[in-house]
C-alpha cells in the first residue's frame, strides 16, 4: 500500500488531478493481472537456465555411515578402507566377521558427451516458452490498458451527463419562472405551470439517476486502476472529439497479423510443436556418457580408512521401450498441424476485430457530426420557443418539445464522443499497437 500512495503523491492523483495517461500507468503499475504475467516471464526465463543444465556436468557429493556384519559388506569395506589383512582370510572371520563400521565420503562428476541434440532442442523449447510467456504478458497489459481507459471514458461520460441533466434542470426552472410569469399576467392558465412542474419533476429524476451512474462509474474506474472503491480524484481529460489521421484498413490488419498478442502466440505455438517433434525424434538416438568419482572409506570419521577412484564412459541405447517414443513423435506431429489452424483461426479473427472496431470509429465520428449539428439546432430552437411562449406566441407543448429535444441531442452527441474515443482504443488495441505511450491515451 505505501508503494501506492509514493505513486499516487507523485501523479498527483490522491484526490487531485488525474489525467487519462495517468491513469493508464497507475493500472499497470498495480493490476494484479500485470504482476502474475511479469511473475510468469521470469518462471520462464528461469527455465531456460534450467534446459542449459543439461549441458553441463552434474557435480555431487555424498556423505553416508553403515555399520554391520554382513560378509560380503565387510570383505568389501575392509578392502575399500585399505584395512584387509592376513587375519580377515581366515575361514571363520570370513563367514562370522565382527560388525564394521564404513564412513564413506564420495563426490561423483558426470558428463553427456552425446545425447543426439536433446539438450539444444529443451533449451530452444523453454526460450519459445519465454517468448509465449512474454506475448501474453503484453496481452495483459494491453488488456488492462483498454479496460482502465474504458473505464476512464466512462466516468468523464457519467460526469458529463450529469452536468448535461444539471442543466436541464436549471432549464426547467426558469421555465416554470417564465410559466409562473406567464400566467400571473393572465396569458396562460395552471395547465402551462403544472405541465412545466411535471417535466421539471422528470428531469430532476434523471438528475437523480446519473448522479447515481457517477458515482458507479467512479468505482468502476477505482477498481480498474487497482485502488479502494472510494478513492477520489478529479479526471482532468476532456470528453472532446480525437482529431485522428487516417487509418487504412489494410495496414490495420497487416500490423493485426504481425504485432497482436495472440498471432504472435499462436505463431510461437507451431514452432514450439515442430521443436518438441524433433526432441522426440531425436530421444530415439543413442546417448554417450562420461562418469568419474572419487571415494573415501574409513572405520573412524577421520582415521583408518583408505581412498579410491574410477572413470568410465557408457551409451545407452533405447531399441525398445513399448512403442511409447513413436506414439511421443506422432503426438508432436499432430501438436503442430493443430497449432497451424490455430494460427490461421487467430489471424482471421483479429482481422475481423479490426474491421470492426474500424467500423465502429467511422460510425462514431459520423455520428459526432450528426449530434453536433442537432444540439445546435435544439439550442436555437429552445431559445425561440421560450421569447415565443413568454411573449403569448407559443404554447407549452412547444416549449416542453424542445426543451427535450436538447437534453436528448446533447446526450446522443457525449454519447457518440465516448463512443468515438473508446472505438480509437479498440482500433489501437485490435492491431496490436496498444501501449502505455500510444498517442490516442493523449
Amino acid at each position: 500500500m505505501k508503494k501506492v500512495l509514493v505513486f499516487l503523491a507523485a501523479a498527483g492523483a490522491w484526490g487531485q488531478d488525474l489525467s487519462l495517461r495517468d491513469a493508464v500507468r497507475l493500472a499497470l503499475r498495480e493490476n494484479r493481472a500485470v504482476a502474475a504475467a511479469s511473475e510468469g516471464v521470469r518462471a520462464a526465463e528461469a527455465r531456460i537456465e534450467q534446459a542449459r543444465g543439461g549441458k553441463l556436468p552434474k557435480v555431487n557429493y555424498t556423505e553416508s555411515f553403515t555399520r554391520g556384519d554382513n560378509p560380503v559388506y565387510v570383505f568389501s569395506s575392509l578392502l575399500t578402507e585399505h584395512q584387509f589383512g592376513e587375519s580377515n582370510f581366515g575361514i571363520g572371520p570370513l563367514n562370522r566377521p565382527d560388525a564394521l563400521n564404513n564412513f564413506q565420503s564420495q563426490m561423483t562428476f558426470d558428463q553427456t558427451l552425446y545425447d543426439g541434440g536433446q539438450a539444444r532442442h529443451a533449451v530452444k523449447a523453454a526460450g519459445l516458452g519465454r517468448d509465449l510467456s512474454e506475448e501474453e504478458a503484453r496481452r495483459v497489459r494491453m488488456e488492462t490498458i483498454a479496460a482502465a481507459a474504458r473505464a476512464y471514458y466512462d466516468a468523464v461520460l457519467a460526469g458529463e451527463s450529469l452536468r448535461t441533466a444539471e442543466q436541464a434542470v436549471r432549464s426547467a426552472e426558469a421555465d416554470l419562472r417564465r410559466a409562473e410569469a406567464v400566467r400571473a399576467a393572465g396569458l396562460s392558465t395552471d395547465v402551462d405551470v403544472l405541465s412545466i412542474r411535471v417535466h421539471l419533476a422528470g428531469v430532476a429524476e434523471q438528475r437523480i439517476r446519473r448522479a447515481a451512474e457517477l458515482d458507479v462509474a467512479r468505482a468502476a474506474l477505482n477498481d480498474a486502476l487497482g485502488l479502494p472503491l472510494d478513492t477520489p480524484h478529479t479526471l482532468t481529460t476532456a470528453l472532446k472529439p480525437a482529431d485522428l489521421p487516417d487509418l487504412p484498413l489494410d495496414a490495420l490488419e497487416r500490423d493485426a497479423g504481425q504485432q497482436r498478442p495472440e498471432t504472435r502466440q499462436t505463431r510461437l505455438a507451431t514452432t514450439l510443436a515442430r521443436t518438441e517433434e524433433d526432441a522426440a525424434r531425436v530421444s530415439l538416438w543413442p546417448q554417450v556418457s562420461f562418469h568419474t568419482a572419487f571415494e573415501t572409506d574409513r572405520q573412524g570419521f577421520v582415521t583408518r580408512g583408505g581412498a579410491n577412484w574410477l572413470a568410465g564412459v557408457s551409451m545407452r541405447w533405447n531399441l525398445f521401450n513399448g512403442g511409447s517414443d513413436k506414439a511421443r513423435v506422432a503426438e508432436a506431429g499432430y501438436a503442430e498441424r493443430r497449432a497451424q489452424a490455430d494460427a490461421q483461426r487467430a489471424d482471421s479473427a483479429v482481422r475481423l476485430q479490426v474491421r470492426r472496431a474500424s467500423a465502429d470509429l467511422r460510425a462514431a465520428e459520423q455520428r459526432i457530426e450528426v449530434a453536433q449539428a442537432a444540439v445546435a439546432e435544439a439550442e436555437e430552437s429552445l431559445r425561440i420557443t421560450q421569447n415565443r411562449y413568454e411573449a403569448g406566441m407559443s404554447n407549452v407543448t412547444d416549449l416542453l418539445r424542445t426543451e427535450t429535444a436538447v437534453l436528448e441531442s446533447q446526450t446522443r452527441y457525449l454519447a457518440a464522443v465516448h463512443d468515438q474515443r473508446v472505438a480509437a482504443l479498440m482500433v489501437e488495441f485490435a492491431a496490436g499497437r496498444l501501449a502505455a505511450e500510444s498517442e490516442v491515451l493523449n
